[in-house]
C-alpha cells in the first residue's frame, strides 16, 4: 500500500480510537500494535518492549517529575493567594491595577508551577471574587484568569517544552529561553486587552483602587520572594553551567518542598503525601504517554509513513508560509480535543521533518506549537481551563467564561502572527545566552 494512503488510514484510526474514550497512551499502543501486526507480522512485536522502555531510558526525563513536584508543592499552599495579594498591594495605584495584578500573578505562578489548571485554581480563587466585588465584568474577570493560566506551559520551566525537547531531540535549555519573550509578549497583550475592555465598560471606578501602607506592602513579601528566588536560582543554575536541567529540577523541587513546610507549615504527613501522590500520578501519566508515543513513532517510521510525508512535502511547490498556516490549523484542531503533551508527542515526529524541510527553526516552531496548545486550553469542547474557572465561580455560566476568553484567543493568534513576522522574538534570547545554534 502507498505509504501516504496508509498514513491517512493511521490518522483516521488514531482519531477513532482516541475518541472512543481510552487513555491517550493506551490508544497509541493499540494503534501502533495493530498496524505493525497487520503489515510487519507478529515478529515485529518482539521489538516493542525494548522500544517502549528504551524511550524512558533518558536522563532528561527525570526533570519532568521533579518540576511537577516543584509545582505541586507550591500549588498545595497559599502561595498563589499571597502572590496575588502582594501584586495587588504594590500595583494598587496603577490604573486598572487589579486586573494587572491578576495577570501578573498568573504569569509568576505559572513560572513557579508550570501547570495551567493549577494557576487558574490558585489565582482564580482570590482574583475572580475580588474583581467581581469591585464591579469588573464577569467576562473580564473569568476570561483573564482562564487565559492567564495558559501561560504555565510557555513560561519556563515548562513541562511541555521538556516533552518537545525530548521528542525532537532539541536543547531543553534553548526551548526554555525561547519561551521567555513570547510569554512576556502574551502577558502584555492580555493586560492591554483587559485594560481596554475595562475602560470601554465606562466605569471609571474600576480603573482606580484603594491604597495600602508601606508596612502592608512589605509584610507580605517574605511569603512570596523565596519562591521567586528559587525560580531565578533554577534558571541561573541551568544557564550558568552549574547543573543540568534534571539536576536543577531536583534541587528546585527539594527547595520548594522545604519552603512550603517552613513558610506555610506543610508539616502534616497527609498533606505531604497528597503532594507526592498527585505528582507521581501526573508524572506516570506523562511518562506513559512518552513511552507509548515512542512506539507510535517507531510504527510510523517502520511503515515509511514519516519519510514519505517529508518527501512529499519536499516535492510540493508551495509557499512555506502557506504550509505553516496549514500546520497551525492542524495544531489548533488537535489542541481542541487532546492535551498538549499528547499532541506534541503524536505530531512532533511527523511535523519536525516537514518544518525543517520548509526551512523553519525547530526552536521557533516549539513556541508556535505551544501557543496553539494554549488556545486549546481555553477553547471548547475540552477547554480544561474553562471548566476549572466554572468550578471556582459556578454562578458564572460557561458561555460567559467562553465569551470572555475569546478576545484572549485573538491575542494569542496575534502573538503567533508577530512571531511569524519577527521570529527573533523566540530565537534571539537563546542565541544571545547560549550562542548561535549549529
Amino acid at each position: 500500500m502507498d505509504p501516504l494512503a496508509l498514513g491517512a488510514i493511521v490518522a483516521i484510526s488514531t482519531i477513532f480510537v482516541l475518541f472512543s474514550g481510552v487513555s491517550v497512551a493506551l490508544g497509541l499502543l493499540i494503534v501502533s500494535t495493530g498496524f505493525l501486526m497487520m503489515f510487519d507480522g507478529m515478529r515485529s512485536l518482539e521489538l516493542l518492549p525494548e522500544i517502549f522502555f528504551g524511550k524512558l531510558d533518558n536522563f532528561a526525563l527525570l526533570s519532568i517529575p521533579m518540576f511537577i513536584i516543584m509545582g505541586s508543592s507550591i500549588a498545595s499552599t497559599r502561595a498563589g493567594a499571597d502572590l496575588y495579594e502582594a501584586l495587588e498591594r504594590w500595583l494598587t495605584r496603577v490604573p486598572g491595577g487589579l486586573v494587572i495584578s491578576n495577570l501578573g500573578a498568573c504569569a509568576l505562578f505559572a513560572a513557579m508551577s508550570g501547570s495551567s489548571p493549577a494557576t487558574c485554581a490558585a489565582i482564580g480563587k482570590m482574583g475572580i471574587p475580588e474583581m467581581r466585588k469591585r464591579g469588573y465584568p464577569d467576562g473580564v474577570a473569568a476570561g483573564s484568569i482562564a487565559a492567564g493560566g495558559t501561560l504555565g506551559i510557555l513560561i519556563p520551566p515548562s513541562v511541555t517544552m521538556i516533552v518537545y525537547g525530548i521528542a525532537t531531540e532539541t536543547s531543553i535549555g534553548r526551548l526554555f529561553l525561547a519561551g521567555v519573550i513570547p510569554g512576556l509578549l502574551l502577558v502584555v497583550l492580555f493586560m492591554t486587552w483587559s485594560l481596554y475592555s475595562t475602560w470601554k465598560s465606562g466605569d471609571k471606578a474600576l480603573l482606580a483602587s484603594g491604597s495600602y501602607t508601606w508596612k502592608q506592602k512589605f509584610e507580605i513579601l517574605p511569603r512570596v520572594v523565596p519562591f521567586l528566588l528559587i525560580i531565578l536560582g533554577v534558571l541561573y543554575a541551568m544557564y550558568g553551567g552549574v547543573a543540568t536541567p534534571s539536576e536543577t529540577a531536583a534541587v528546585g523541587a527539594l527547595l520548594c518542598l522545604v519552603i512550603a513546610m517552613v513558610i506555610y507549615k506543610l508539616w502534616n504527613p497527609k498533606d505531604l503525601w497528597v503532594v507526592l501522590r498527585d505528582s507521581t500520578r501526573e508524572s506516570v501519566m506523562i511518562l506513559f504517554i512518552i513511552a507509548a508515543a515512542g512506539v507510535f513513532s517507531y510504527m510510523l517510521s517502520s511503515l515509511f509513513i514519516t519519510q514519505s510525508i517529508a518527501a512529499w512535502i519536499g516535492t510540493l511547490d508551495v509557499n512555506p508560509w502557506i504550509l505553516m498556516a496549514a500546520v497551525n490549523v492542524f495544531l489548533l484542531i488537535a489542541g481542541f480535543f487532546l492535551p498538549p503533551v499528547a499532541v506534541i508527542l503524536m505530531a512532533a515526529p511527523i511535523l519536525l521533518p516537514i518544518i525543517t524541510t520548509a526551512g523553519f527553526d525547530p526552536i521557533w516552531f516549539a513556541v508556535i506549537l505551544t501557543i496553539n496548545m494554549e488556545i486549546g486550553l481555553i477553547s471548547p469542547p475540552v477547554g480544561l481551563n474553562l471548566y476549572v474557572i466554572n468550578g471556582i465561580a459556578p454562578d458564572i455560566s460557561l458561555k460567559t467564561i467562553l465569551t470572555g476568553s475569546l478576545p484572549f484567543v485573538a491575542c494569542m493568534v496575534l502573538a503567533i502572527i508577530l512571531l511569524c513576522v519577527f521570529p527573533g522574538l523566540a530565537t534571539w534570547l537563546p542565541d544571545a545566552v547560549m550562542g548561535a545554534a549549529l
